[in-house]
């Protein structure tokens, strides 16, 4: 996760457009590995095995070396020499901003230590940094960006994160969340939680960013903007929000019930003083997150 936030402080800093960020965070993906493909690389695991384990993840919010320990797929120290064979992916983006002439070494080593100061990070945090240590990392995001969160929107939020990587793809910068009391909408599809926690969220993106998003979340090429593309959309936020309430009961014994998603007909939304847009920056292009409280 320290990638994804240390390109959107370069962001802030103006250190790098978003044209560059995007073409180095494109690189990124192809370099680096996933801790599945490691596994079964280095025969820990089977096909089958890791198989399951992605699976799992659509069920439970959690990591992949966690639930391998979980399932006895991982020894603690296999899954030790696994996180260490990893690239470190914040290292490694600025390492691909200075190989593409974004930035000089000088710009780098001075931009990360501000940025580690900042984050009160270690020199070389690994991918696979614990839980507290992220969560900590999104709250001082929205922070810094003058949007503090709640307890349960902290946990909401760090679930979002968390499944853009594990269902859509790591290879994407957040912005600073953006409040305002009116949205205008392209294709946005919405769902509403009520319980304990009410709150609606929602993705909104352009046509051609759908069929992208669709695609690396169906596992499957998708070509023209169709009802597929929609139902893909729909699912990947009642996944999402899934997870969330099966959190609340774990985490909180609390119950959230969960209205269908919908696609919203109206194109503007009129949102709360509380609410805000994330803009979520992928190679294929941007995702708008919402979330009206």
């Amino acid at each position: 996760m320290y990638a994804q936030f240390f390109g959107s402080y370069l962001l802030n800093k103006d250190a790098v457009s978003p044209e560059q960020l995007t073409t180095a965070i494109a690189r990124l993906s192809d370099t680096h590995i996933k801790l599945g493909t490691l596994a079964m690389h280095k025969g820990y695991m089977t096909a089958s095995e890791v198989d399951e384990v992605c699976f799992l993840q659509t069920r439970e919010d959690k990591r992949f070396g966690e639930i391998a320990l979980e399932r006895n797929y991982l020894f603690e120290d296999q899954l030790e020499d696994l996180l260490k064979s990893q690239n470190p992916d914040y290292l490694l983006l600025g390492q691909t901003l200075v190989d593409m002439g974004a930035l000089s070494n000088t710009e780098l080593e001075s931009l990360m230590v501000g940025y580690q100061d900042e984050n009160e990070l270690e020199e070389s945090p690994e991918e696979e940094a614990n839980i507290e240590e992220t969560s900590a990392l999104i709250e001082r995001f929205f922070e810094n960006s003058g949007k503090p969160l709640s307890e349960h929107s902290l946990m909401y939020m760090n679930l979002v994160f968390n499944n853009l990587v594990r269902f859509i793809g790591e290879d994407f910068t957040p912005l600073a969340p953006v409040p305002c009391n009116e949205y205008s909408t392209t294709y946005c599809v919405t769902q509403a939680i009520s319980g304990p926690v009410t709150l609606t969220s929602g993705v909104d993106m352009e046509p051609d960013v759908a069929i992208s998003f669709a695609s690396r979340y169906a596992k499957m090429e998708f070509d023209e903007f169709d009802e597929y593309v929609s139902a893909s959309l729909e699912d990947f936020l009642n996944l999402h929000n899934g997870l969330f309430s099966v959190n609340m009961s774990n985490i909180y014994s609390e119950e959230v019930s969960l209205d269908p998603p919908k696609h919203e007909e109206d194109p503007t939304l009129q949102l709360t003083d509380s609410s805000f847009v994330l803009p979520i920056i992928y190679p294929f292009g941007t995702v708008y997150l919402l979330l009206i409280m």
